[in-house]
């Protein structure tokens, strides 16, 4: 008996907990950010660890991994707008490759599942510009910059085209760009080997007038969409047919409670869980009145919704957040008040719940998971 305290304590030694790797996107043009940040999260616990500086860069916006991590895409928010291009190092610091222009006011970056092609949804210009790498990651050229016409209802805001995220489905063929002036998701074919895009049939699909497509996420089954709008307050569940990319609109649902004023509100980000059961929606109170939140849906086998909660953000501004890997925290920037927060994730309900875990960060805008190691 005497050997299995130590025995014990020695095995203990050898045990390390899970961990995640985060990256930030934040604004450095009025705070005191200097570019993208790097941290991790405890999975066991949910305990975050130090942030520190990955890479200097004015307003990186939006980030994208490639899907092995290796190489990280950032979109400035700058005059004129660009793409800068990271090689991911082994402690989770990134080391520029090379940066070119993406066309302007460029808001969202995404990365195809071969990770070598780079999209940038270009909000102030209502463009759509594609890239393609070379086998260092570096950007090798631009291979199109493809442009849009239309308006919305909202003539202060849907005037023209804006383009706001790009994405693919998982057969990384079909392509869409969620474009808040024309209330469209722009429907292309991808080419992967040459990094060209092709108009689909049909071109596009519709939300409810003025909703504002700002952000979409896929169910990780593929058989259904869903499209936040920033300004309509509201989700737009649709059917993919993932053979010809098409997308059905099958419900819409306001993302508040009836009894709660959006007024001067936002929605801002939106993901699925891992296991499909239920979809996240942060809102933006830009109106400085308290309401941040972040809204719980459930998925129902048909792909419906329905609202389960709407938690306090525990941030001001939460345009971004994301979730982890395994699916049990849920880690929310606010533009507002220079911070992070994490969130624990209910294995049973989906629902959050606030945590005691936060750190500083200059306006925290976007927040990417590095793929979970194998």
């Amino acid at each position: 008996m005497k050997w299995i305290f130590p025995l014990l304590l020695l095995t203990g030694l050898c045990v390390e907990a899970e961990s995640a790797r985060f990256y930030l996107g934040t604004y450095t043009d009025h705070s005191s950010s200097q570019g993208i940040y790097t941290g991790v999260l405890d999975t066991d616990t949910g305990k975050l660890g130090p942030l520190e500086l990955a890479a200097p860069l004015k307003n990186p916006g939006f980030l994208a991994l490639t899907p092995g991590g290796k190489f990280l895409y950032a979109v400035t928010e700058t005059t004129g707008g660009s793409v800068a291009a990271f090689r991911v190092e082994s402690d989770g610091h990134l080391t520029k490759l090379n940066e070119l222009p993406s066309g302007s006011g460029g808001c969202h970056v995404s990365v195809d599942a071969t990770g070598r092609n780079v999209f940038v949804a270009n909000y102030g210009g209502g463009t759509l510009a594609s890239f393609q790498t070379n086998p260092d990651g570096s950007l090798a050229r631009r291979t199109a910059l493809i442009s849009f016409s239309g308006t919305g209802p909202n003539h202060s805001r849907q005037e023209k085209p804006h383009l706001h995220s790009t994405y693919l489905d998982a057969g990384n063929r079909h392509f869409y760009a969620c474009d808040l002036g024309t209330d469209s998701i722009w429907q292309f074919i991808l080419n992967p080997a040459t990094g060209t895009l092709a108009p689909a049939e049909p071109s596009s699909a519709k939300v409810s007038p003025g909703s504002g497509p700002r952000h979409l996420a896929f169910s990780p089954d593929g058989r259904f969409a869903y499209v936040n709008g920033e300004m309509g307050m509201n989700v737009t569940a649709f059917a993919h047919d993932a053979k010809t990319g098409a997308l059905a609109a099958i419900q819409t649902v306001p993302v508040m409670p009836p009894d709660v004023s959006t007024d001067g509100m936002g929605s801002a980000e939106i993901f699925c869980h891992p296991n499909g059961q239920w979809l996240y929606v942060s809102n933006r109170d830009v109106a400085g009145r308290g309401r941040d939140n972040i809204t719980v849906f459930a998925i129902g086998g048909d792909g419906k919704l329905t609202r389960l909660q709407s938690m306090s953000a525990g941030v001001k501004v939460p345009r971004g957040f994301n979730l982890d890997p395994t699916g049990q925290w849920l880690i929310v920037g606010g533009q507002s008040d220079n911070k992070i927060a994490v969130f624990k994730i209910s294995p049973a309900t989906g629902e959050l719940s606030a945590t005691d875990q936060t750190a500083a960060v200059g306006a925290p805008v976007c927040v990417v998971f590095a793929p979970a190691k194998n």
